[in-house]
């Protein structure tokens, strides 16, 4: 099993309209994918105004390939998304 973990800091003055998109778009991507077993959404804290992250949990590294190809260590960002980050990172760990 492998466990992603992706940090988006966002432009603040898009935040309302992230949010809406992040569980619609985002979410909404990936449980439609054969192999994604779960996934978690992180929202910000007072330390972090601006940062969310995204844990999802996948069967195998075969099932991300098959959904991300080659690429699929890279940041997955949806169409209509790209606007809303400033920056970004994705992790992976096998558990």
């Amino acid at each position: 099993m492998i466990t992603r973990f992706f940090r988006v800091e966002i432009h603040p003055e898009y935040r309302e309209e992230f949010e809406v998109k992040f569980r619609s778009l985002s979410v909404g991507a990936l449980e439609a994918q054969d192999g994604c077993v779960s996934i978690e959404i992180g929202f910000p804290v007072e330390s972090n105004p601006n940062e969310y992250a995204m844990v999802s949990k996948w069967q195998s590294k075969d099932k991300l390939v098959a959904f991300l190809g080659e690429d699929w260590h890279k940041a997955f960002i949806p169409e209509g998304m790209e606007k809303y980050a400033k920056q970004y990172s994705v992790h992976h760990y096998e558990v």
